[in-house]
């Protein structure tokens, strides 16, 4: 049994074959397998949970140093999810080390938790480079948060064309929060030619997406009749 198999039965879905060939593996120290198990046990998948063997094979892989388990157990850390105790700090920490190893959620996570001072001191500045580090490797997230910083002048000197690009490319990639920042750009003349059509569209693009303040602000505009859709 290989993990090649195993990753083939779950791209197939074939959730109890892969199952057993990733708790054999984890039982022999491979860290991508105690990673992808762990995954299942959380999405209970081919299994039932079970939040302490979740815990510790997330652990045993972390301390392997994979990359994602040291940013999944991280969740479980900021979160206070599957029975581990709520702790910024050490979720923090495990974020940051899975940062360095390049993965580009935890690229973010590092960036808004600095951003925010959570599990940390506050340092827009340190955000702002784990931010271009996370978008570097594709995160909309953290190309739409970087956006911000330039818009404000924290951490970065403010300029208003990197925020835009920022926003651009956050909102391009399906971002409903990128979507709806690019808006107010245009809206508002702001790194670019004010385009109250293109603000509308991409208003309405990221209310489609779930944002809450763009759906209030279309609301407003169809109960006041200018807009029908």
């Amino acid at each position: 049994m290989t993990l090649q198999q195993a990753h083939d039965a779950y791209n197939k879905q074939d959730y109890t074959t892969a199952f057993n060939i990733y708790d054999t593996l984890a039982e022999d120290g491979d860290a991508i397998a105690q990673t992808s198990l762990a995954f299942m046990l959380q999405q209970e998948q081919g299994c039932k949970k079970d939040e302490m063997k979740i815990f510790s094979l997330y652990e045993r892989a972390a301390a392997s140093k994979s990359p994602l388990a040291l940013f999944n157990l991280g969740i479980l850390y900021a979160n206070g999810l599957d029975g581990v105790k709520h702790d910024q700090f050490k979720a923090y920490e495990l974020f940051q080390e899975a940062a360095v190893l390049e993965v580009p959620q935890a690229q973010y996570e590092v960036g808004l938790m600095l951003e925010r001072g959570l599990g940390c001191l506050q340092n827009f500045s340190e955000a702002a480079f784990w931010y271009e580090e996370g978008a570097k490797r594709g995160s909309l997230e953290s190309f739409n948060n970087l956006g911000v910083l330039y818009r404000e002048g924290h951490g970065v000197e403010q300029n208003d064309e990197r925020s835009f690009i920022c926003f651009f490319r956050a909102a391009d990639g399906g971002l409903p929060e990128g979507q709806f920042n690019l808006g107010q750009m245009y809206d508002q003349g702001i790194g670019v030619e004010a385009d109250n059509d293109k603000a509308l569209d991409l208003c309405r693009k990221a209310a489609y997406g779930g944002h809450e303040k763009a759906k209030a602000i279309i609301k407003q505009h169809q109960q006041d009749g200018n807009i029908v859709f």
